[in-house]
């Protein structure tokens, strides 16, 4: 029998990862003392609410980062120094809240950051690319997907770290807060569903992460046929820092035409 709470557990198996979001959070705080648009509504919950963060200059195109913690943690405010990543290309960065669980269950949270793109896309012309960690990764393959609407300036999605196939879930302890069923489970689950056309999409993963996540990120690729990148050294929590180290494998990836 596999433990499924233990593969899904990617803090436990990561040194020192209780502390991180005390220093993420330090870091982002830090980072807004250099002004930003704070609070930019999308929507009527109070999560409903986006940052962004402009380079100086006309932007080149707008990225949007969803944020993970397992639909259930964390928010924008712990994320605003990955601006340094996409600013330094001339990119704008948006980085939205949304409803958590138990509150919204995944069919709701699909529903909201999909809301927050569209408002992201009013604010800033040209090219958008999505990029999510973690959850966040499970929600920009979702807006990959060919069943729902989204702005046609989004051309490149980069999952990291996602969850594509969320059955599993439904033999772990975080299903009861999800409120997941066997029904949701499959209609949110993105390696079950179509890819959009005209889309580009990557799968991108720490090679160092749990073997269940480097099996999600493996099992998308192959479902949509599309490319994925082990990303060497890195774990669950240090590959998605990389998006704010102008220069890096994971921004290139995302950035590059």
């Amino acid at each position: 029998m596999i433990d499924w709470d233990d593969a899904f557990d990617n803090s436990g198996y990561v040194p020192g990862s209780d502390e991180l979001p005390a220093r993420w959070a330090a870091e982002a705080a830090t980072w807004r003392e250099q002004g930003g648009e704070f609070d930019i509504a999308y929507g009527d919950a109070p999560r409903n609410r986006l940052d962004l963060f402009r380079p100086e200059g006309e932007a080149r195109g707008l990225v949007v980062f969803i944020h993970g913690g397992y639909w259930q943690m964390l928010d924008k405010s712990y994320w605003s120094h990955f601006a340094a990543g996409p600013l330094s290309q001339g990119w704008a960065l948006a980085i939205p809240s949304y409803t958590l669980a138990p509150e919204a269950r995944l069919s709701r949270i699909v529903d909201e950051v999909r809301a927050a793109i569209e408002e992201a896309a009013r604010h800033v012309a040209g090219p958008i690319r999505l990029v999510g960690h973690s959850a966040g990764g499970h929600l920009v393959a979702r807006m990959a997907c060919a069943d729902g609407p989204l702005p046609n300036r989004v051309e490149k999605v980069v999952a990291v770290s996602g969850i594509h196939d969320l059955r599993p879930l439904l033999h772990t302890e975080m299903s009861q807060t999800l409120r997941l069923d066997a029904a949701e489970a499959a209609a949110q689950s993105p390696a079950l569903l179509s890819r959009r056309e005209g889309v580009q999409v990557t799968c991108w993963v720490g090679a160092n992460e749990r073997p269940e996540l480097v099996r999600q990120t493996r099992v998308l690729s192959e479902a949509w046929q599309v490319p994925n990148v082990f990303d060497p050294g890195h774990d669950h929590f240090s590959v998605v820092e990389e998006l704010g180290r102008p220069g890096s494998a994971l921004l290139t990836e995302l950035l590059e035409d």
